[in-house]
């Protein structure tokens, strides 16, 4: 049996960093910096590194998923923040029915495409 774990972390690369991590703070994410090209993000309980790193076939090409209670009330959070005309490269995909659940994605300006998703 494998020893206890308690957290999976990824890093995540920014194309901009001041600029993505006030992304991600308007977002809801707080941040703690670890030091000048490094932000630890958490949300609830989870969390990942953002670093002032940029390489692009690794950073376009980077999806994470956040299961939620409600894809629906993450969708309208992130309508709520207009995002796509306050941060250059935001694009944000609509809720979508799956038969697995639901998702709503949002592209961040680097080009990471995250989920926010949630199962039957």
């Amino acid at each position: 049996m494998a020893p206890a774990t308690v957290s999976i972390r990824p890093f995540i690369g920014a194309k901009d960093f001041e600029q993505s991590k006030a992304f991600y703070r308007e977002l809801g994410f707080e941040e703690h910096s670890i030091d000048a090209k490094m932000s630890l993000l958490q949300l609830n309980g989870l969390a990942f590194y953002l670093q002032d790193y940029y390489a692009k076939e690794w950073v376009e090409n980077t999806m994470t998923f956040f299961e939620v209670k409600s894809a629906a009330e993450w969708f309208e959070h992130l309508q709520g923040l207009d995002l796509e005309n306050k941060y250059p490269g935001v694009k944000l995909v609509p809720l979508r029915h799956e038969q697995w659940g639901q998702e709503c994605m949002v592209l961040d300006p680097a080009g990471v495409l995250i989920h926010f998703g949630n199962f039957h």
